[in-house]
């Protein structure tokens, strides 16, 4: 008998995160959404049940130790495995400063959904993703995270030098890289996915792209087949430069 197809949203209740979820649930997932906010989550949740879809809410600060810690425990009564995770939650608190005048406080908030966030949860997730034998992990980067895009002069984005934002989604980039390298012998495979600039309540809705747009590399992503990338950084079916 096939097992159901299970996977994982973090900041799921709302635009990228919750396309992407939506996307895998009409796949025929399984999906739980995580959300700081559990009665947001809720609502999310049940606008995909309202369509058929199977979609749970799982309570989940991604900066806290405590709440991974519960978040998983309580998942792994739900299920007994989990093919994809999809590491979405972000902030972007560092646009409003200058380099030299961004407090070391903004820069850690950052670090700590954008980078720490994704260790936590991939760590935390790690026997659930063992135990479905082909697990997948995306993480939801940004081309501001790559250093050759960022030194590109002809770069659409090279003006924008957001210290804590931009070197959050580097560090994510080697996260990556690291996590696909340990998790090959137990055929996970990890990659990063580039929404692009999409309108969100992050940008005030300032981007350029659509949030079913910005959810079609980091789905992909996620239901890869047995000769799918690892450790790859992607936009749509590009592959970006780390």
């Amino acid at each position: 008998m096939t097992k159901q197809k299970t996977a994982l949203v973090t900041g799921a209740n709302r635009s990228i995160g919750f396309e992407i979820a939506r996307r895998l649930a009409t796949e025929g997932y399984r999906v739980w959404l995580g959300s700081r906010d559990t009665g947001r989550g809720e609502e999310a949740a049940q606008k995909l049940r309202d369509q058929g879809l199977d979609a749970r809410v799982l309570q989940l600060d991604v900066t806290s130790d405590e709440s991974v810690t519960s978040a998983i425990a309580e998942l792994s009564r739900q299920t007994d495995h989990l093919d994809a995770l999809v590491n979405n939650a972000g902030i972007a608190d560092s646009f409003t400063h200058q380099p030299f005048d961004e407090p070391i406080e903004v820069v850690k908030a950052v670090y700590e959904v954008n980078t720490f966030g994704p260790i936590r949860i991939t760590q935390a997730a790690l026997p659930l993703l063992k135990a479905s034998g082909a697990g997948r992990v995306v993480m939801l980067s940004s081309e501001l995270g790559s250093l050759q895009a960022l030194l590109d002069p002809q770069n659409q984005f090279y003006e924008i030098n957001a210290l804590g934002y931009n070197s959050s989604k580097t560090a994510l980039n080697a996260v990556t890289v690291s996590f696909a390298k340990a998790a090959a012998p137990f055929g996970i495979k990890v990659n990063a996915a580039d929404p692009g600039y999409t309108k969100t309540d992050m940008n005030g809705h300032s981007g350029y792209r659509t949030v079913e747009q910005a959810a079609e590399a980091p789905v992909r992503l996620a239901t890869l087949g047995p000769d799918g990338p690892t450790a790859g950084y992607f936009f749509d079916d590009q592959t970006l430069p780390w």
